[in-house]
């Protein structure tokens, strides 16, 4: 993912959660902020009781892949911040695909 997607300042990551505007369900917790430049940023969230590190990168490098394959399904002009939960260590990397996919076009018909 280019650097320019990222959010990187640990102060904006934590103004996007303080905003409160979530998207969910039983995979992800997506937060979202309306930023006035024309690209989305995005930021992976996992905490440190999904697992040891190694799984805790394996996690932000499929979610990575997912923004990459799917970008064009995220409304632009929003900074997001995706936080993993516990069901995507149980299930695989398709359930999770589908599971983003279903709720962005969930939320893009809203």
């Amino acid at each position: 993912m280019k650097k320019e997607l990222i959010v990187t300042d640990n102060r904006e990551f934590n103004n996007i959660i303080g905003d409160r505007f979530i998207w969910k369900n039983n995979y992800f917790i997506i937060y979202i902020r309306k930023r006035r430049l024309n690209h989305s940023r995005f930021g992976i969230a996992v905490g440190k009781k999904l697992g040891n590190a190694v799984i805790r990168n394996k996690l932000k490098r499929q979610i990575r892949n997912l923004i990459v394959d799917n970008i064009f399904l995220f409304p632009k002009d929003y900074d997001y911040i995706i936080m993993v939960k516990k069901q995507c260590l149980s299930d695989g990397y398709q359930i999770m695909k589908e599971s983003l996919i279903n709720l962005l076009k969930e939320k893009e018909q809203k």
